[in-house]
């Protein structure tokens, strides 16, 4: 599934074709995605100026004065700009027809994506109850350290936990464990402040390095123009159980942790 930096480096390739553009109409070619298409999407969003692209986790927001349209990629799915002429091909389930002769394309095969509806003013619910944005002055390790207390889950599933932070899934949280020296599977409230300091440096240096790369290409994420990311030439562990650490040569170990595969270095991660 794509992570925050394939959501955000998404959001960075559409922003400049789409805001300011004024919708013209909206094509279904389904009514639903993983959930119901709302009438909201066809009826209020023609005719509205798109006066921002945002991102809220893993979301992507269309703002306009009526509404938000919330898109969420899912397992499979990509947003392109493309010519409205541009031929229909299998799973392009959703056209969004703007001003200047082009559509927002949302394709995604297996249909774990989602097309919703957020009212001016209000949140949706699958927004309500999120931690703090990753890069935003809101995430320190401070944060992560009260929110941690007496916390008893491995503190890499607290750390994928969206209601500590967003966006911090399991290819980043792996890679943000080894670089802050810590492992998996340590109890989150046995962490130390100064520890949770370093991983939170860890986190946004890792993403921030990650979105600068374009994402990571894993199964069927590609950006908006149609090329992969490559920040997984750059993963030192997520992937890469039982291969020698790239720090002290020791092979590294792999397990489920919260039902997620889990890889990390017995030695240098304590």
């Amino acid at each position: 599934m794509p992570e925050l930096p394939e959501v955000e480096t998404t959001r960075r390739g559409l922003a400049p074709h789409l805001q300011g553009k004024r919708i013209r109409h909206v094509v279904l070619r389904r009514p639903d995605l993983r959930w119901p298409i709302p009438w909201e999407v066809v009826e209020r969003l023609p005719g509205q100026r798109i006066v921002d692209v945002r991102r809220r986790a893993k979301y992507l927001l269309l703002d306009t004065a009526a509404g938000s349209a919330l898109l969420h990629l899912g397992m499979s799915g990509s947003l392109r700009v493309l010519p409205e002429k541009t031929p229909i091909v299998a799973h392009d389930h959703v056209d969004i027809a703007i001003t200047g002769g082009r559509v927002l394309r949302f394709n995604d095969p297996r249909r774990f994506g989602c097309l919703l509806w957020q009212p001016p003013g209000e949140i949706h619910p699958l927004l309500q109850g999120l931690g703090p944005e990753p890069l935003s002055d809101a995430f320190d390790g401070d944060h992560l350290f009260e929110r941690s207390r007496g916390r008893r889950a491995p503190v890499k599933s607290f750390l994928m936990d969206q209601s500590v932070v967003v966006g911090v899934g399991n290819i980043y949280a792996a890679e943000s464990l080894f670089l802050a020296g810590i492992s998996p599977l340590r109890e989150a409230g046995r962490v130390s402040r100064e520890r949770y300091a370093a991983l939170a440096d860890a986190v946004k240096g890792i993403l921030a390095d990650a979105i600068a790369r374009g994402g990571t290409t894993l199964r069927d994420f590609i950006s908006p123009d149609g090329l992969p990311g490559y920040f997984e030439q750059e993963l030192r562990v997520y992937g890469r159980g039982g291969e020698p650490c790239q720090r002290c040569g020791h092979p590294l170990k792999q397990a489920s942790i919260g039902q997620r595969a889990s890889v990390w270095c017995g030695r240098c991660q304590r």
